[in-house]
């Protein structure tokens, strides 16, 4: 079998075999693409995917949001004290259990939701993928995380 023919399965160490370095270069694509267009927003790539949940939910406990971005409390206590601190949320202790903290968006946070529209399209628009493969795509990486993740 040729170098082209390998399959990984067969426990291939080819770069061009790896799945993983294939999803490692595309995140890599993608988060380069989305570097500019949040640049215009003043928000990292990780401060955007808070602000996504924050968008869909406001008033989340730190707990949840660190489960929805997959994300460790102490990885995502300094995006939130950097999102504070730029005016878009605010942390309040919860009155029903002090031990909790939720996160608001603030009115200025709100209001930036309207100005991120444009960038979901843009990159879907790099991307170049139809509805169909953008489906299918997701559909598979939520599988791989799923699979992973359990396994």
């Amino acid at each position: 079998m040729s170098r082209t023919q390998a399959e990984p399965s067969e426990g291939s160490l080819l770069l061009d075999d790896q799945l993983c370095f294939a999803l490692y270069a595309a995140s890599r694509a993608v988060t380069a693409r989305y570097r500019p267009l949040l640049d215009e927003l003043g928000l990292t790539y990780p401060q955007y995917l808070v602000m996504l949940v924050l968008w869909e939910q406001d008033s989340i406990s730190v707990r949840e949001l660190g489960a929805s971005l997959q994300l460790e409390s102490s990885t995502l206590s300094p995006l939130l004290k950097r999102l504070e601190a730029n005016g878009l949320l605010r942390r309040e202790r919860r009155a029903e259990d002090e031990r909790s903290v939720a996160i608001r968006l603030t009115g200025e946070g709100a209001a930036l939701r309207e100005r991120a529209r444009s960038v979901p399209v843009a990159i879907g628009d790099a991307m170049g993928l139809t509805p169909e493969q953008d489906a299918l795509a997701k559909q598979l990486l939520r599988l791989i995380t799923a699979n992973v993740t359990d396994g």
